[in-house]
């Protein structure tokens, strides 16, 4: 069975090249534009049973920015997966709000792909049940 990242960027363009990386390590994606709309894909996949092994998300976005997503993942049955952030956003006071909220981890973009899937291996491996 296939490992599945939801993967949350307002990008098109990020959200393709991180869902190709993905893929071609082996992951399933599921994508979503914003934090409600990932909120939304995140009940729709535990109505359907199914379970992500790690969120993936950026910060700045419409609708409902990562920081609120994060806080309001941390609020549901989906409390305990590792939630890592791919973000332009790198100074310290933002990075410790993310931590504060739940992130795992902190990526800054633009991102190389190995370290990408280094950060996601470590975060998935270190929690897992």
């Amino acid at each position: 069975m296939e490992k599945q990242i939801l993967v949350v960027d307002d990008s098109p363009t990020i959200r393709s090249s991180v869902s190709f990386c993905l893929r071609n390590a082996g992951y399933k994606v599921q994508e979503a534009k914003d934090g409600q709309d990932a909120l939304d894909q995140l009940e729709e996949m535990k109505k359907n049973g199914e379970m992500p092994v790690l969120i993936l998300t950026d910060i700045n976005m419409p609708v409902m920015d990562g920081l609120t997503f994060i806080s309001k993942v941390k609020e549901t049955s989906f409390k305990y997966l590792p939630i890592l952030v791919l973000t332009t956003e790198s100074e310290k006071d933002v990075i410790a709000k993310g931590k504060k909220a739940g992130a795992a981890g902190w990526l800054i973009k633009p991102f190389h792909p190995e370290q990408l899937l280094w950060a996601i291996k470590k975060l998935i491996f270190t929690t897992a049940r």
